[in-house]
This record gives structure tokens, sequence and C-alpha cells, in this order.
């Protein structure tokens, strides 16, 4: 597969991925969601490394999970307490917030990860970045206008903020992924698999408090998007690592079209949860797009 096409795909699935949040968690309790979802991600990742135990001569190179250290594993923990906290303030807003909003938001990753770029690694934007930061930034703001005829108030509504919190705290994730696998030396296999278990071991004390009514909760309904969150983000993650192996590929470019998933979730907003206003939100939803193309092309 060309690493075009795999980008692309990629992209669909990781827009497939957003729409099976918003499905699993509507009028859902969040945390049993979290915790099934992670726990799907975590048997396909054993059943990997088990299956690299029996046969290691035979296995892939690149599904190879190779033996940590304690120090390693502690690294890998830390990623996992990153996402976990992303994801626990996402998977909230989500669940309350049209798709056709949250989506757009949740793409501006890029953007806090080049601002965090700017303050703990002093690099410098070149033009282009400025622009693309700006025009996203404008954007953000044409969405909260539209957000608006929704009674949703950027500057007051609690699950935006949560929103944003849950995308910085992705940001800050992108930023150490950096970390890991470039100067740890850590293969995608390994941050994918470890990562995937800690998870789940992270958010099983949340579903026990759930189980045991430690506190006012929602009821949960088992839905079928909810392993298909795991195995939407799986093959996304996998098919965009499989396109940055390719000598030729422009990590710039991948990473563009990777930010297509966002059209993907707004279009399944529209089609599948007849969401409002969606002719408003478009613009915006564009520009917020075309802003971080033009942030990671800088």
């Amino acid at each position: 597969m060309s690493w075009i096409i795999a980008s692309l795909v990629s992209a669909f699935f990781l827009g497939c991925y957003d729409l099976s949040i918003k499905h699993a968690v509507r009028d859902n309790a969040v945390l049993p969601v979290l915790f099934f979802s992670t726990l799907c991600s975590a048997v396909i990742w054993s059943l990997v490394m088990a299956g690299q135990a029996i046969a290691p001569a035979n296995f892939p190179a690149m599904l190879a999970v190779p033996s940590l250290t304690a120090a390693q594993h502690l690294q890998l923990l830390l990623k996992s307490a990153i996402v976990a906290s992303s994801w626990l303030c996402s998977y909230f807003a989500v669940k309350h917030l049209p798709v056709s909003i949250a989506a757009p938001i949740r793409a501006m990753g890029p953007v806090w990860t080049l601002l965090g770029a700017l303050v703990l690694l002093q690099e410098r934007p070149s033009l282009l970045e400025t622009f693309g930061v700006s025009l996203t930034l404008i954007s953000f703001v044409g969405l909260s206008f539209a957000g608006r005829k929704e009674g949703i108030h950027f500057h007051r509504d609690k699950w935006i903020g949560w929103l944003l919190a849950g995308t910085v705290l992705n940001a800050v994730s992108a930023l150490y992924d950096k970390f890991l696998l470039g100067s740890a030396g850590f293969t995608a296999s390994t941050v994918q698999a470890w990562f995937s278990v800690y998870l789940a071991c992270l958010f099983l004390p949340f579903a026990v408090g759930w189980k045991l009514r430690w506190w006012q909760r929602h009821e949960f309904h088992w839905r079928w998007s909810i392993p298909l969150i795991a195995v939407a983000l799986l093959i996304a993650d996998f098919l965009y690592f499989d396109a940055l192996r390719n000598p030729d590929a422009l990590i710039s470019l991948v990473s563009s079209f990777r930010r297509g998933s966002t059209l993907v979730a707004f279009a399944g907003g529209a089609w599948l949860f007849r969401e409002a206003n969606i002719r408003q939100k478009l613009p915006a939803a564009f520009g917020v797009l075309i802003g971080i193309i033009l942030t990671i092309l800088g």
C-alpha cells in the first residue's frame, strides 16, 4: 500500500473512531465505555505479544514488542496516564457536545503541539505556521458563533473547557511521543502495546467504582461501537505508522492527510446523528482544517 493511500485510509478510520466515541457515550455511562474499549485494545495486543512468545522466529518484525526494563515500563505508564487524563476529559465532553463541534476542536492538537514546542523546545514558527495558527484560532471563534445557535457558549460552557483540556493533554502526549520514539528509542509497536495494556489497568478502578456505585452515575448500555472504538484507533495508528515507515513519505503530508478525519467525523455527525446548523458550522470547520494543514506544512 502506498504511503498516500495508507494516510488517507488512516484518516478515514480516525474519523470512524470519533464517530464511534460519540455513538458509544451518547446517553450512556462514560467510564465503562472507556474501560471496555481500552480493554479490547489491551486484549488484542496481549494476543499479539503471546503470538510473539510462541513463535518468535516467524513473527512479523513490525509487530514485535521487545522486553523492557522497569524504568522503560514507567515511561510508558506515564504516557498512558497522560492519555487517560486526556480521554477522561474528551469522552465526557463528546457525550455532551455535537460531534460537528467536537471533531474540529479535537483536531486542533497540532496547533497546541506547535505552541508547546515554542515554549518548551524554544522553536521558532515559520510564516506559514503563524498564518495557520491564526486561521485556526479565527475559525475556532467562528465555530463558537455557530455553537451559540444550539445554546453552546464557548466562553462559559464547561464541556468546551473539558474538550480543550483533553485536546491540550493530547498535545502533551504528542510531544512525549516524540521523546519516546526518538530519544528514548522505543518502537511504535512497543508504545502501542504497553500503552494499551496500561490504559486498561488505569481505567479499571474507575469501572469498579462505577459498578459499586461509589458516586452518582448513569446507567451503562453495551453497544457495538465500544469495541469499534478500539479497532478503529488501532487500524488508524497502524496505517499511520506504516505510512511513516515508507522512505518516500513526507511527514508533513502524512500528518495533513490524517487531519481529513475531521471531515469524516463532521459528515458522520450530519448523517448519523442529524446534528443541527451544519451549514453554519461547515465554513468554520474547513477553516480549522486548512489552518491545521498550513501549520503542519509550515
